[in-house]
């Protein structure tokens, strides 16, 4: 049975929700990232930045080093060096019976070679993983996360949330 838990579908479908829902039911010590997307501003543009798991939403900071990209009309300008920096260093020296959330793995964090890498490591190891991801085959590590034969990958949409968070309830408990 695989020991890590993979959550994917469309933007603002609830990957997050969910994953924070599951957590409440974990005993676990709770390590990892969350990233968070402001609003946009005036200019039409919003940051994207990375915190680590364990940091409540309330003391998170929101500074040019945990910035992960700007999005813009044009797209995203990605910060590698944060991924490479911070979201190495969210997912190394993880406690034993530590839970690892990696909340969210999708086509900005495929641009950094060091962090995909670590983060392929994490999935070949033995702390069980609650990620949410991009459903895009399209990218070779998002396609790549999704073929991993260490994970289960369970789609969430607007119809199945409440019926996805009864059927992972118990995995997560068990954990």
């Amino acid at each position: 049975m695989p020991k890590h838990i993979l959550i994917s579908g469309a933007r603002g479908v609830g990957k997050s929700t969910l994953i924070r829902r599951l957590l409440e039911h974990s005993s676990r010590t709770v390590c990892g990232f969350y990233t968070k997307s402001l609003p946009m501003d005036e200019s039409g543009t919003h940051p994207v930045y990375i915190h680590p798991a364990a940091t409540p939403e309330g003391n998170r900071i929101y500074t040019p080093e945990n910035r992960i990209a700007i999005c813009t009309s044009a797209g995203p300008q990605v910060n590698c060096a944060a991924f490479d920096v911070l979201g190495v260093d969210y997912l190394t020296s993880l406690p034993e019976n530590g839970l690892v959330l990696m909340d969210e793995l999708g086509f900005m964090e495929s641009r950094s070679e060091c962090f995909t890498r670590k983060v392929l490591e994490i999935l070949d190891g033995d702390l069980p993983v609650i990620a949410a991801i991009k459903n895009r085959m399209d990218i070779p590590f998002l396609a790549q996360l999704h073929r991993h034969p260490n994970a289960a990958v369970y789609e969430i949409s607007t119809d199945n949330r409440e019926e996805l968070f009864q059927q992972l309830l118990p995995l997560v408990e068990a954990l």
